[in-house]
């Protein structure tokens, strides 16, 4: 196991070490979604591509907020390895792996029973409704293991290891591509092809993750007692998930209403949004590897009280991503429809798709200030900071002024790429403001950061 004492050595040096993996194995969850468009895209007309990306924008929602209750895992655990309390984190460890499990049943279990509802919700155009229901209902079934690969994952990068996800994630993504070819090119299963393909690879990644922790078995120090559910255990982990995880879900939530604007103005619209909505993850790696990555660093060295060395951390990381953002968003301009002709061969698809991402993407810069500062944020124990300021970007700006971006032009997407961005303008503003309040009380700061 690669696990890594972040309070110690250069702090540029531990950005890059743990983010560089971190990164790789965005990018391959990234082309692990992908690749569902791209073969489908080449094997199936435009309603199983807008079925597809309908489904995932719901599947990308549970997963976000899976995710962001597993960050209470990563953070809890990094602050218990930066104290050198090896038993409190397989305590946590334990208690994580019990909440979870019944978490995912219930969620399965629930949005099966109201997967009808979703596809009605989502205003999916007529052609598309089939498909969407039968890759939704594929999925919910598989949600047991997309928490539990997230869960292992949020674990091992508490440790201070972001190359074995790297791996998790890897083993899915390759299996994930060779099934999509056989259940969508070869069998013509269209959409629940590739949500066959999307769950089996799961399962394969769980697998393999379960394998690497009973390799470590000296590193998860786990008995059957640190199982029993502990309310100061779980009440710590959700304080910090379960905010993280609306702030996600609203997110997803401001995406799945823009997929609802777009699926309004026709089927070419909304598939042009949802390979774009796709295509966005793959530019932000960047800012969410910086986002976890200085959620563990800083973690870890807020359990040791280094706090300045969490704050250098934090300036580091939003240099490298404001750099990256502004690099990727110039390069867009020029290229916009290329991106989108990998996912389809349709002309107005890709049009349309074009001007949207070339407006999109320059939420990018501004998206990865933000990023940062929830991280750090969420480092000390102050998540429900990022899920307020996300949440007032969502209602006050994002989803408000891309409805009336809709509704002015509604030959173009450009203004609709265009008004995502005010959103993270907002979030930019309320994290300024929020620290810098912090640094002129930092005497109070430091002392609520030792209750926590």
């Amino acid at each position: 196991m690669n696990r890594k004492d972040l309070t110690q050595g250069s702090i540029l040096g531990n950005i890059m070490t743990f983010s560089l993996p971190y990164i790789l194995a965005y990018f391959l969850q990234i082309l692990y979604g992908l690749a569902d468009l791209f073969v489908i895209g080449r094997y199936c007309n435009v309603d199983s591509t807008t079925a597809v990306s309908n489904g995932a924008q719901v599947m990308y929602l549970v997963t976000c907020v899976v995710i962001g209750l597993a960050m209470g895992t990563t953070v809890k655990t990094a602050h218990a390895i930066g104290a050198k309390d090896n038993r409190r984190a397989a305590q946590i460890i334990g208690n994580t792996a019990t909440m979870f499990l019944g978490l995912s049943l219930v969620l399965a279990v629930g949005l099966l029973a109201f997967r009808n509802g979703i596809v009605s919700l989502m205003d999916t155009p007529m052609e598309a409704v089939m498909g969407t229901r039968d890759y939704l209902t594929v999925c919910f079934i598989g949600i047991p293991f997309i928490m539990a690969y997230n869960i292992i994952a949020s674990i091992f990068r508490g440790l201070g290891d972001s190359k074995s996800p790297m791996y998790f994630v890897a083993v899915a993504c390759v299996v994930n591509i060779i099934l999509d070819f056989f259940f969508i090119g070869y069998c013509g299963w269209g959409a629940i092809g590739a949500a066959l393909g999307t769950t089996l690879s799961q399962m394969a990644s769980v697998g393999f993750a379960l394998f690497a922790i009973r390799r470590h078995k000296e590193v998860f120090d786990v008995h059957r007692h640190d199982f029993k559910p502990r309310w100061d255990i779980i009440s710590g982990i959700l304080k910090i998930g379960f905010p993280i995880a609306m702030q996600d879900g609203f997110i997803q939530i401001a995406f799945i209403v823009i997929t609802v604007i777009a699926n309004g103005r026709g089927l070419y619209d909304a598939a042009a949004v949802g390979i774009v909505e796709k295509f966005i993850g793959l530019v932000f790696i960047v800012p969410s590897a910086m986002l976890s990555t200085v959620s563990a660093i800083a973690s870890q060295n807020i359990g040791a009280m280094q706090v300045s060395r969490a704050q250098r951390t934090m300036w580091y990381a939003m240099g490298i991503t404001t750099t990256y953002g502004i690099i990727v968003a110039i390069v867009l301009q020029f290229i916009p429809d290329l991106a989108v002709r990998i996912f389809s061969d349709d002309a107005q698809v890709v049009s349309m798709g074009g001007e949207y991402l070339r407006g999109y993407v320059w939420d990018c810069v501004f998206a990865g200030l933000h990023f940062c500062f929830s991280g750090f944020f969420t480092a000390c124990g102050y998540s429900i900071i990022s899920f307020a300021h996300n949440f007032l970007s969502i209602i006050c700006a994002r989803i408000p002024l891309v409805y009336l971006a809709s509704e002015a032009y509604p030959d173009t997407l450009y203004p609709m790429g265009l008004a995502t961005c005010l959103g993270s303008v907002l979030s930019v503003v309320i994290c300024i403001s929020v620290y810098a309040w912090m640094s002129k009380h930092r005497k109070l700061f430091l002392l609520s950061l030792q209750a926590n």
